[in-house]
């Protein structure tokens, strides 16, 4: 299907162009939205009158979303979920988990402007690219976590993914095996000789 764009869409076009679309990506996210108009000449008539109207509603919403991105650019979110001891989540963080986490913090962003080519299935700190108008982007962290104590632990960079991370090192068992390892050596420092002498 022909299409008139009615604003910039990323990766399809500019204002105003006439494109070619899948049927059901036209039927079912562009014309619903108003991002664009069925390509025919009563719609390009329709477009050239309504052009000034167009263009300054495109530059409003660019200004907004550029508010919006000034105060979410560098912001860091801690989303605590239960996982495994190798940090594999129990589930996933998706693009609707990402939204409801930014409405909870005062921000609107829908589902659709968050680009996320797969749902996060791991703990850790994840970047996330928010496209809030096609010629604004924003790029926010997440913190995924099993506590908020774990949170703050990847924040200063520590890697969270192993047992030993989780639980720590025992102390008194390192020493041990550290001991053991040192008799271990000199035992067999001691045999090396003997062995070679016969």
């Amino acid at each position: 299907m022909e299409v008139i764009l009615l604003e910039r869409v990323s990766k399809l076009g500019q204002m105003g162009e006439t494109v070619r679309v899948r049927d059901g990506y036209a039927r079912n996210y562009l014309l619903p939205t108003g991002r664009a108009l069925r390509a025919n000449e009563a719609n390009r008539a329709r477009f050239e009158a309504q052009k000034a109207q167009l263009v300054a509603r495109n530059e409003e919403r660019r200004t907004q979303a550029q508010g919006v991105a000034e105060t979410l650019n560098g912001r860091t979110f801690v989303v605590i979920r239960s996982a495994g001891e190798t940090g594999q989540l129990y589930g996933s963080v998706s693009t609707r988990d990402i939204s409801e986490i930014l409405k909870g913090e005062g921000f609107k962003v829908g589902r659709n402007e968050i680009e996320l080519n797969q749902p996060i299935k791991t703990i850790g700190l994840h970047k996330v690219v928010v496209a809030l108008h096609a010629e604004v982007e924003v790029e926010i962290a997440f913190n995924i976590a099993r506590s908020p104590d774990e949170a703050e632990r990847q924040a200063r960079g520590e890697d969270l993914t192993s047992a030993d991370a989780i639980y720590g090192v025992d102390e008194e068992e390192a020493e041990e095996v550290a001991d053991e390892g040192e008799a271990d050596a000199e035992a067999a420092g001691e045999a090396e000789p003997t062995a070679a002498t016969e």
